[in-house]
């Protein structure tokens, strides 16, 4: 672009200010002032009164002053600048009358200090670029570093690759990990992106790392292609390019920049491939005319900018990768120590599974919004995940409970009450034995007249004492299960244990000992108060158990979940007995979704099922009572939360 001169109309100046060609330098005379000057031009401005006059104000000039050159020209025989030109602003001055020489020198020092200002932009320009494009590098490291999840980790990486160089497409391909030791010799197609064709249906294929395709060729060797046009690749390279995308969907492939992405290790990770870079970001390039106008080749810094952003993205799909083989080996354990825990009681086999499930099933309810105190509560990913393990692992303290309490199905344990089976068992054989004496004795001492007449009332009272006995043996069978409310009463069993009877060995016995009355006298459920403060210990156990392990940021919450998931709201839980303030809206839900599988399972052989509308009415009364949240309880109901347990049985 040529220097401009500009200079007030009228006056006559050569047009080779310079003293070189007549065309080295284009001449513009003007009325007025200009408001404004190309900044990327080299323009220096002759000021003489007249132009000065047309100035606005003092402030056109200063601007003027920061794009152009000012020279001041002074009438003849003035050769110094007269107090009425703004001398803080001219480059140099000199009055129309003189010398030719001194003119031509004046002007090109003018234009030296007019092409230094352009320079000096350009320098500011390029500085400033600089400067976004570090700011923009680090902004995506610091995107990329946060982002765990694999598959928008990939899109954000190729989407800003596609950004800073204006590229109208562009694929990314992942190195498949190998099961042993060996190097990875695969790459898999992971991601496409397409300006021109965003609708593109994708299909994840593999290439081998080797010299024969291009994403192949930059994994195998580690350095960048950068080719000006794929369809006029010279005939002594080995890598081709697959036409048949281009033939498939009516696309023309042009410039393409394939960059390897490389792990601080040096390990190729994944290749990075940008296709066809735009003058215009946003053209769609619908046609062969439209692509040869548009598309230009990938210069340097595009190479070094994307290099730069490949290491940061090789680095986060190491450390996301890396992410991925913790969750699983986490993911393991916890299914490992889940097992362990039903190996222990088998009836309770999937209630940890049923709960996480519920528990997440309620949260993302809750996350969704409402009217109520909750409408505002919203659960990351990251603490649906937390609470998911803590839903698996809430129970995991039950390895700590003797295997005897913990798989107890009926008040008594089996052996006691076979004990008591062979107690009745034995009183009805004596009471057999009894009759076949008195009946024996009769005959001997009475005859066969008094036998005959006597026999009828032995029979009855033989069959009096074996229906009793019958009677109260149903009765301690019936109180030896387990109820789930409080219900009945004991008058029955306490007549039972104030009765005695004649042992073997001649010593007098009750009918049903103290403690066995105690154990069939329990109210709810199938445990005593020792038992159940065993049973109770396991949440402990957990908490301690779990508090062990060195948790990560987003995990640290486990512990303290599932501490109160038997925490009650108005402090009638265990193992704290806290109130609602100490009880976080997690292990709220965590409890509803305990209890309402702890009623409604049906492999529990100790209990039956409830059905789930009955379940219902029960959170509800515990709720009315003060024991459970009932706004959670609500979104648990009205979302039907529960069917992602129940599903098609409802």
């Amino acid at each position: 672009m040529k220097p401009l001169l500009i200079t007030a109309l009228g006056r006559t100046i050569s047009s080779a200010p310079l003293g070189r060609r007549e065309d080295d330098v284009e001449v513009r005379r003007v009325p007025v002032l200009p408001r404004a000057v190309d900044g990327a031009r080299p323009t220096v401005i002759v000021l003489d009164r007249g132009l000065l006059a047309s100035a606005g104000d003092g402030e056109q000039l200063k601007e003027l002053a920061r794009f152009a050159a000012l020279v001041g020209l002074g009438e003849p025989g003035e050769p110094e600048p007269p107090a009425d030109f703004p001398l803080e602003l001219l480059t140099s001055y000199v009055s129309a009358d003189a010398p030719v020489g001194a003119i031509i020198a004046m002007l090109r020092g003018a234009f030296r200090h007019a092409a230094s200002l352009v320079g000096e932009r350009h320098a500011v320009a390029e500085q400033e670029e600089r400067q976004r494009e570090l700011r923009e590098l680090t902004n995506v490291g610091v995107a990329l570093s946060t982002e765990r999840d694999l598959l928008t980790l990939l899109e954000m990486i190729l989407s800003q690759a596609r950004r800073i160089t204006t590229s109208d497409a562009g694929s990314l391909y992942l190195t498949e990990r190998p099961s042993g030791m060996e190097p990875a010799n695969t790459l898999r197609f992971k991601l496409s992106q397409n300006n021109t064709l965003p609708a593109l249906p994708f299909n994840e294929f593999s290439v081998a790392i080797d010299h024969a395709s291009l994403a192949g060729y930059a994994a195998a060797t580690g350095e960048p292609l950068v080719i000006a046009d794929v369809y006029l690749l010279p005939d002594d390279v080995s890598y081709k390019q697959n036409r048949s995308f281009d033939e498939k969907f009516n696309y023309h492939t042009k410039s393409m920049l394939v960059i390897p992405m490389k792990t601080h290790r040096d390990e190729i990770i994944g290749v990075l491939q940008l296709i066809n870079r735009k003058r215009d970001p946003d053209v769609r390039l619908t046609s062969a005319e439209i692509v040869e106008r548009e598309v230009v080749s990938f210069d340097q810094r595009a190479v070094e900018l994307v290099s730069a952003l490949a290491s940061q993205a090789a680095v986060a799909i190491e450390n996301s990768r890396l992410y991925e083989d913790i969750e699983r080996l986490f993911e393991g354990f916890v299914t490992a120590a889940v097992t362990a825990i039903e190996s222990r009681d088998p009836a309770t086999s999937g209630h940890s599974s049923r709960v996480a499930a519920l528990t997440v099933a309620l949260a993302e309810a809750v996350d969704r919004g409402g009217d109520g105190p909750y409408r505002a509560t919203r659960f990351t990913r990251e603490q649906l995940r937390e609470l998911r393990y803590a839903g698996l692992l809430h129970d995991f303290g039950k390895v700590g409970v003797r295997e005897q309490v913990l798989v107890k199905q009926k008040k008594l344990y089996p052996p006691d009450l076979e004990i008591i089976r062979n107690r009745f068992a034995y009183l009805m054989q004596s009471a057999d034995l009894s009759f076949e004496r008195a009946r024996a004795d009769l005959l001997l001492t009475r005859g066969k007249a008094a036998y005959d007449a006597a026999l009828e009332q032995l029979e009855r009272a033989r069959a009096s004492t074996r229906d009793e006995l019958h009677r109260y043996l149903e009765a301690i069978v019936k109180a030896n299960e387990p109820t789930i409310l409080p219900e009945g009463t004991f008058e029955e069993l306490r007549d039972i244990n104030g009765r005695t009877y004649l042992d073997f060995d001649g010593s007098t016995k009750l009918l049903l000992g103290d403690d066995e009355l105690q154990f069939l006298m329990i109210r709810k459920g199938n445990l005593d108060d020792d038992e159940r403060r065993e049973i109770e210990s396991h949440v402990t156990h957990t908490f301690r158990f779990l508090e062990q392990i060195p948790w990560t940021r987003e995990l640290r919450g486990i512990p303290n979940i599932a501490y109160g998931h038997h925490e009650k709201l108005n402090g009638r839980g265990y193992p704290r007995a806290v109130t609602a303030d100490a009880i976080p809206v997690q292990t709220r839900m965590m409890t509803i979704s305990d209890i309402f599988d702890a009623l409604t399972a049906t492999d529990r052989p100790y209990k039956r099922a409830v059905p789930w509308e009955r379940a219902l009415d029960i959170l509800r009364m515990e709720a009315r009572d003060g024991m459970l949240d009932e706004d959670l309880l609500k979104s648990f109901i009205e979302a039907r939360v529960f069917d992602s347990v129940l599903g098609s049985a409802l």
